[in-house]
């Protein structure tokens, strides 16, 4: 009988989840989407200064005009669980990039179990962008020789697909 070998190399994990909130706008409204993003996340929350000044919109180079929060390990598992039961455990194909990341929206942050409606808060919408990587991802991150990771070693969509069926039971439209 031959048994299946499993190369360790080629488990996909989860690496990340990032939740953003972009405001356009600086002020109280920064002030709302951290409250909101800390309350989902039960992470610290940071300030997204603007890239650029946009004299029309009375946006300045530097002042925040958003808010995200990155989110690994186990607590990341724990809060897609969350975000995908949000979304109904569906996600649209076009949401995965060639690297095997996915993003994708949540329209009303009170969608979300075990989050409950703030008047001082609102209702908010965020963006969330899992990130997906195997063994030996971090060659291309790294601060001293970095490298780039092997177009056989890359995620492919499908292969994220299959993972988050499978680790979540989330289906694909």
């Amino acid at each position: 009988m031959a048994q299946e070998v499993q190369n360790v190399m080629k488990e996909i994990r989860l690496d990340k989840v990032v939740l953003n909130m972009g405001l356009g706008k600086s002020g109280d409204a920064v002030e709302i989407a951290k409250k909101a993003l800390g309350e989902i996340s039960n992470k610290k929350v940071n300030d997204r200064p603007a890239k650029k000044a946009i004299r029309d919109w009375g946006i300045r180079k530097g002042e925040p005009i958003g808010a995200a929060v990155t989110v690994r390990g186990n607590d990341a598992q724990e809060l897609l669980k969350r975000l995908l039961e949000a979304k109904g455990n569906r996600i649209k194909s076009r949401s995965f990039d060639n690297m095997g990341n996915v993003s994708f929206g949540i329209l009303e942050h009170i969608d979300i179990p075990g989050i409950k409606y703030d008047p001082k808060i609102g209702i908010l919408g965020l963006n969330v962008t899992v990130r997906l990587a195997r063994p030996g991802f971090s060659v291309a991150t790294r601060s001293k020789h970095k490298a780039s990771v092997g177009k056989h070693h890359k995620i492919t969509p499908d292969e994220a697909k299959a993972y988050l069926t499978k680790e979540f039971g989330a289906s694909v439209e």
